[in-house]
């Protein structure tokens, strides 16, 4: 995946972030992680591999929020891009 479609994937899961953050069912906190990383979609400066490591955080995160456990569907999804994600920080 180039860097620019990498950023635009990026983007649209943070509205879809922000559209599960006004949700009551989410718990507060839930993306704080992600938040924690500084890597914003607008930051075209951050590398590519920066932004990778940031998607699978995030992807980790939606899928949580919308899993029901850790043996859904959701939650198989999570606990995947949770290994994808460490795997992609040990590569920044």
């Amino acid at each position: 995946m180039h860097k620019d479609e990498l950023l635009e994937l990026h983007e649209e899961m943070v509205l879809i972030m922000e559209y599960f953050q006004r949700q009551e069912s989410v718990k507060d906190g839930l993306f704080d992680e992600y938040e924690q990383l500084d890597v914003d979609p607008s930051h075209v400066h951050k590398s590519k591999s920066e932004h990778k490591h940031a998607v699978f955080v995030l992807g980790n995160k939606l899928a949580v929020a919308m899993s029901e456990d850790e043996f859904s569907e959701a939650g198989r999804i999570g606990k995947r891009m949770e290994e994808l994600a460490d795997d992609a920080e040990q590569k920044i």
